[in-house]
């Protein structure tokens, strides 16, 4: 028998990848343009009247001239017009879509779908039928789901699969493997992150200046779609390597935006949202060092901010303060708060951070309704005259520092800064200061005993870390810093009474709410406790409807973050490696015993 000569097969062969195919049978070319002309479409539409009438919030009657909501359904449009134009290849539009996917063309043209959709529906809800849509406002309806058929009918790529994200490696690196941001000269990267920066403001800006429920859910439809396509078009993986390259400057152009923020404002009232949202979001932060870097679950930690508070109260030389004849400055009454929080998170932390997991969360529970029962019952009559029970500590007088009177009005470059606008410059100072201690004591030696005391205590402790000291300096440090905020807290809501420092709440502050902007946000990072403090405080602030249901809306919230992002919104890098599976992000899998990544088609 004639012995068979075998070709040897090579260890890689090219796989020829099927044509991917859209969800609706049309043509790439007609997809493409319809696509475009359905953002154009859409985009122009805002300027046709939508209903007859000025019942409807916004007044969308006009012809000519965008009002109310119209304003988000031309920005969605504009953004779809721009993502349709970058896929054409258009010059000077190509930045747009590092992935070169069409996802980012998709969730654009829903962006403009839903706000249009929702208005129209909320037109007809409110007036009472269709019958008050304008022919402008069937025209919207029409041009808002042209792109939607337009965006389906192209090939969709599955987003953050391996394919994706060597893409965006390929296209924004080097053949050195420099990345990109390194190939820009620095005063460009510095100007790109001011623009971004400048966006931000406005954006932030136009959310609280929102006036009325609908407005600020079309703005939450169009945001949430915007940065979703951002995101899955590769632009936040440029961005993060403008940031990476220029931290310290990025960190002084987001504190120079949050100083500018109360010379946008011609209401006192935002400035008060704002200075509420920046004090809640300085206790989360002190929360994340707790619960995001050692790892600690805390359900009682809405009690260092009124302990903060109490004892500002009580030294700031109020008439209904039970310690008469004292009035210390600012400077001191702070000081003296955080250092009375900081005393109470080591006489609680003490005996009972040897506990561990559930067993310390139910233990911190315990603590923060003591102090608020304690608080309630320090009246003279069921306990010693401290706080005046359920009436607390009123008539809190403003802050006079070095001259400076909080509760006047000042005029500083021809604007003038309301009360609650003095006490919000206040918080961003006082903001730097926690960012600061925070981040120095992440980076530290005893940062990276959190790190390891939250993965895993008794692999810390046998490599000579003490677990039990390391646990007791983050319950201290993060007492102290929600102390120092609540300091603020009581000048700025004129008393304090033990009401708001209870486990949950229809409103903030209250643990759960804590926790909440901790986890959502995104555990051991700076911004993402200030994001969700900001999300948490907003929503119920602008959706009265929600204000006696936050609770369930912030589970609901959780349940959906814990499937699709349990990382949080702005994700730690080493969180988001231990949530996702090797392959999910940019982790190349390891296919060799010498742990030497893969070679795949885009790197090739």
């Amino acid at each position: 028998m004639t012995e068979t000569t075998k070709t040897p097969v090579p260890d890689a062969v090219p796989t020829p990848t099927p044509a991917l195919r859209g969800l609706i049978p049309l043509p790439t070319a007609a997809a493409r343009a319809l696509l475009l002309a359905g953002g154009i479409a859409t985009a122009a539409s805002a300027f046709l009247a939508w209903t007859w009438t000025a019942e409807f919030p916004g007044d969308l009657t006009y012809y000519g001239y965008p009002g109310g909501l119209q304003w988000l359904t031309f920005t969605a449009g504009v953004l779809t017009a721009l993502f349709a134009l970058a896929s054409y290849g258009v010059r000077g539009l190509g930045w747009l879509l590092p992935a070169r996917n069409n996802a980012p063309l998709a969730l654009t043209a829903l962006g403009g779908f839903t706000v249009t959709w929702f208005t129209v529906i909320a037109i007809s809800a409110n007036l009472g039928g269709v019958v008050n849509l304008e022919p402008g406002g069937w025209i919207a309806a029409i041009a808002s789901l042209l792109p939607v058929l337009g965006a389906f009918a192209l090939p969709q790529e599955r987003t953050g699969t391996d394919g994706t994200k060597e893409a965006i490696k390929a296209y924004i690196a080097k053949p050195d493997h420099i990345p990109a941001a390194q190939a820009i000269a620095p005063w460009i990267q510095r100007a790109i992150i001011t623009v971004v920066t400048i966006i931000g403001l406005g954006v932030f800006t136009y959310g609280i200046d929102t006036e009325y429920g609908e407005l600020f859910i079309g703005y939450l439809f169009v945001v949430t779609f915007a940065m979703w396509a951002v995101h899955t078009a590769g632009l936040m993986d440029r961005f993060s390597a403008l940031v990476a390259a220029n931290r310290s400057f990025t960190l002084a152009m987001g504190f120079a935006a949050a100083i500018a923020f109360p010379f946008t404002q011609t209401d006192d009232h935002y400035a008060n949202i704002g200075v509420n949202i920046l004090i809640f979001g300085t206790v989360a932060l002190g929360l994340n060092i707790v619960v995001g870097l050692a790892g600690l679950l805390d359900l009682g930690y809405v009690a260092f901010l009124g302990v903060g508070a109490y004892t500002a109260a009580l030294v700031s030389g109020s008439e209904f303060s039970t310690i008469s004849g004292v009035h210390l400055p600012f400077w001191a009454s702070a000081l003296a708060g955080a250092a009375a929080s900081l005393v109470f998170g080591v006489l609680i932390g003490a005996p009972t951070l040897r506990l561990r997991g559930d067993y310390l969360a139910i233990v911190t529970l315990g603590f923060g309704e003591i102090f608020r029962i304690a608080v309630n019952n320090m009246d003279g009559d069921s306990g010693p005259d401290v706080t005046n029970g359920p009436n607390g500590i009123a008539n809190i007088p403003d802050l006079n520092f070095l001259g400076f009177n909080f509760g006047q009005a000042h005029d500083i470059g021809g604007f003038t800064l309301g009360r609650f606008a003095n006490y919000y410059l206040l918080m961003v100072l006082i903001m730097a200061i926690v960012v600061l201690v925070y981040t120095r004591a992440a980076d530290s030696r005893i940062g990276r005993s959190w790190i390891a005391i939250r993965e895993d205590e008794t692999a810390a402790t046998a490599m000579g870390i003490n677990g039990f000291r390391v646990k007791l300096i983050a319950f201290a440090l993060g007492a102290s810093l929600a102390g120092l905020a609540g300091t603020v807290s009581a000048h700025v809501t004129y008393s304090v009474v033990p009401t708001p420092y209870q486990f949950a709440g229809s409103t903030p502050p209250n643990s759960a709410f804590l926790l909440a902007a901790v986890v959502l946000g995104g555990m051991g990072t700076v911004a993402g406790p200030l994001l969700g403090a900001a999300l948490l405080y907003l929503l119920p602030e602008k959706l009265v409807f929600l204000q006696e249901k936050s609770l369930l809306a912030f589970g609901i919230a959780l349940i959906l973050l814990m499937r699709f992002r349990p990382e949080g919104i702005i994700a730690n890098r080493r969180r988001q490696l231990e949530f996702h599976e090797t392959g999910q992000l940019d982790v190349p899998k390891q296919t060799t015993l010498t742990d030497e990544p893969a070679v795949t088609k885009a790197g090739a």
